[in-house]
Parts: C-alpha cells; sequence; structure tokens
C-alpha cells in the first residue's frame, strides 16, 4: 500500500475518532442544528493531511499554513453563530477542530505515531469532561498548590541541581537527592489522591490503605489512638497490619523502579513478610465488633513544602553517612546506617541504600539493607503502637509482626 493512503486514511481515522465523541455528546440535537459532528470532524482530519501532502509534494510549507489559518476561519465563523444562537461561549469545539486539522498534517508530514497517540488523547480529554469537572469542583487551594510546587520541584530546581557527588565519599549527589524526594513524594501523593476520590467514609479499609502509601507510621499511631476508645480493638489491629502490608509493597515499588537487580535479593522475603501481613490483617479486620466507627489515619498532603526539605537533608545527611560507612567498613557499615535510619523513616533508609548501587556496593549488600531497614520501620512501628494503644490492640499486631518476620527472614535464607 502507498504510504501516503495509508496516513491519509490515518488522518481521517483520528477525525473520526475525535468526531465520534462530539457526536455522541450532541446525539439528541436536531440534524444541521450543530457546526461540526462525526463526518465534519473525519472530514477535517483528512483535509489536513490532503494540505500537509500538498505543501510537502510543491516543497511550499506556505501552503499547510495558508490552508491552517483558512480552515480556523472558516471554522471559527461558523462556531460564533452557533454560540450566538445557543447562547454558549465554550470553545472546545474550535479548538477540537484545529487540534484534528493540525494532527491530520502531523500524520501525513510528520511522526504518523505521535499523531495517532495525539488523536488518542484528545478524544480521551474530550470523553472525561465530567471527570475533570468534577474533580476541579473538589480541588483544593492546598492541592493546586501541590500541583504547582510538584512542577517547580521537576522542571525547574531538578535541572538547575549539580549532577554529581560533592562529598569525599560520593555520598551527598544534589541532583540525586531531589529526585528520590520527588520520587517519594509523588509515590505517596497516590495515597492522598486515593482518600480525596474515595472519601474517608468509605470505612477503616481505604482510609488505612490510602494512608499507609503515605505514612504507615502514622496510620499505626492514629488507629493505636482510637482504639483506646472501642470495646473490639482487632479490626483497627488488623488495619494497622494492613497499613505494613501497603509499606512493604510501597518500598518494593520503590525498588524496582530505582535498582530492580535489588529486587531479587529482597523480592521473595518481602513478599512473603507482605503476605503474612496481608492475611492476618483482613483475618483480624474481619473480626465483628464495636470500633465506634472511627476512620484511620486522614492522609497529609505529601507535597507540603517544611516536610519535604526535612525529608531532603535527612536523606542527604543518611546518604553521606551510608557512603562514608559503605567505603570504610562495607556492607556491614551500610546494614547499621540502614538499621538506625529505618528505624525512623524506611524511605530514607531505602533510597540511601538503593543509591550506593551505582558506586560500590553490591546490589544484594544494598537489598540485604533495604530487608534490614524494613524490619528496623517494623520494630519502630510495633513500639509506638504499644506506647499509644491498649494491649488488645497491640498485642495481635505484635504477634503478627513477629510470624512476618520470621517468614521473610526464613524466605531470605531458603530462597
Amino acid at each position: 500500500m502507498d504510504p501516503l493512503i495509508a496516513r491519509l486514511g490515518l488522518a481521517l481515522a483520528i477525525g473520526l475518532l475525535v468526531g465520534l465523541e462530539r457526536g455522541w455528546r450532541e446525539r439528541d440535537a436536531p440534524d444541521r442544528s450543530r457546526t461540526a459532528g462525526i463526518r465534519t470532524f473525519g472530514i477535517s482530519g483528512l483535509l489536513g493531511g490532503v494540505v500537509a501532502a500538498l505543501a510537502d509534494a510543491i516543497d511550499a510549507a506556505s501552503v499547510l499554513v495558508g490552508g491552517f489559518v483558512a480552515f480556523a476561519a472558516v471554522l471559527a465563523w461558523y462556531k460564533a453563530r452557533e454560540a450566538a444562537h445557543d447562547e454558549d461561549f465554550s470553545v472546545t469545539g474550535v479548538v477540537a477542530g484545529l487540534a484534528v486539522f493540525a494532527l491530520g498534517a502531523l500524520s501525513v508530514a510528520g511522526d504518523f505515531r505521535a499523531a495517532a497517540a495525539g488523536g488518542a488523547a484528545l478524544a480521551a480529554v474530550l470523553a472525561s469532561r465530567e471527570i475533570l469537572h468534577g474533580l476541579l469542583r473538589r480541588l483544593t487551594w492546598i492541592e493546586l498548590r501541590s500541583a504547582l510546587i510538584l512542577a517547580v520541584m521537576t522542571a525547574i530546581v531538578l535541572p538547575l541541581l549539580p549532577n554529581r557527588t560533592v562529598d569525599p565519599w560520593g555520598g551527598f549527589n544534589p541532583w540525586e537527592v531531589w529526585l528520590f524526594t520527588v520520587l517519594t513524594a509523588s509515590i505517596s501523593f497516590a495515597g492522598y489522591v486515593a482518600v480525596r476520590v474515595f472519601g474517608e467514609a468509605r470505612g477503616l479499609l481505604v482510609s488505612s490503605l490510602a494512608g499507609a502509601v503515605v505514612s504507615s507510621t502514622a496510620v499505626t499511631i492514629a488507629l493505636a489512638r482510637n482504639a483506646k476508645g472501642v470495646g473490639n480493638p482487632m479490626p483497627l489491629a488488623g488495619a494497622a497490619a494492613l497499613a505494613a502490608m501497603v509499606s512493604i509493597l510501597r518500598v518494593c515499588v520503590i525498588v524496582l523502579i530505582i535498582e530492580p537487580r535489588a529486587f531479587v535479593t529482597i523480592g521473595v522475603a518481602a513478599l512473603a513478610a507482605a503476605l503474612i501481613f496481608a492475611t492476618f490483617g483482613t483475618f483480624l479486620l474481619n473480626r465483628n465488633g464495636e470500633h465506634g466507627g472511627k476512620k484511620g489515619a486522614s492522609a497529609r498532603n505529601p507535597f507540603e513544602l517544611g516536610p519535604l526539605l526535612l525529608f531532603a537533608l535527612v536523606f542527604a545527611i543518611v546518604a553521606t553517612m551510608s557512603a562514608a560507612l559503605a567505603g570504610n567498613y562495607g556492607g556491614r557499615g551500610l546494614l547499621a546506617t540502614s538499621i538506625f535510619s529505618g528505624a525512623f523513616d524506611v524511605d530514607v533508609a531505602v533510597l540511601s541504600a538503593l543509591r550506593l548501587v551505582k558506586q560500590s556496593v553490591p546490589a544484594e549488600a544494598a537489598g540485604q539493607a533495604v530487608l534490614a531497614a524494613l524490619a528496623a520501620n517494623a520494630v519502630g512501628r510495633l513500639s509506638l503502637a504499644i506506647f499509644a494503644g491498649p494491649v488488645r490492640f497491640w498485642l495481635p499486631l505484635a504477634v503478627t509482626t513477629l510470624i512476618a518476620t520470621g517468614v521473610g527472614y526464613s524466605a531470605m535464607v531458603f530462597r
């Protein structure tokens, strides 16, 4: 088949795809009452492809520019008449038509794969109007500020930082520290969004699991405090065990993203421990009883500037210490640092260990440090639960943690 015919077919398909969405949305409108429907959008995409082909055939880009301007003028004139009749101030139809023409031209004169992806994305965005408007109505200023902070952190601050180590041990790389800070906050933001989308009213399970993506320790402390005023705290202990499961899975995701080689070491042990937490947590959660309708911990917005800067500072300090100890004492020094820092913040310990794989630490040693950090974090979390909650809450959680740790250790030894 002639490549030009195939590209023109793609241009037509892009227009028909977008026109399908536009036509379905206005399917109840009388005939000839709308400027553009499925046929018009299909023809618009094809027209963009034809104009681009003509411009390429006579080697005159001005033909494409003139064709686009003429098409924009005609489409805008008709849409203006329609808007005046309907008293509608939406410009979405005009922009969609211009985008279809441009994508049709791109499919012929440029990268047809990008044109196809752009057409699918355009149709998806148009079809998501109700979802996007609903999210916009629920969006708070804090969440909007979070998006702006993320954009600044990734697009402005990150490129300005030096991508090299600046300490004698090769541990403190400002670019890597900031990249891992953004990565951790972004993963945590998924939990925050889950709470905002599903709502804490859906119960103990959703709020606890989503909150654990941000901080399983915070969830455990909140559940322990709530357990003081209920008759049967076992469902709360089950929610805490499930939060521990989420924390382990979250670390697994981080390891797979940053250093997949270390996952060979931690995979079986971590997943085995997560399975124990999931099994016991589900069993305890289903133990019927009053828990006062209290919810798990609310997920705090992970893009608050103060905690982010504190995380970056602590990560930089621990990364430098880990590199120094690993350089002087090998894997034993890294293991000690991971246990110490993991008791307070498992993310810092995990990221500090993983980043050393590219320098002087074997992937297996880094994986062992990650497992040590997970174990230390479980012990620290349980200690806080003992301090904050009643015996009937922390005792089942302690048994679950002990069994999960034992199973995980056995899986690591016999893998």
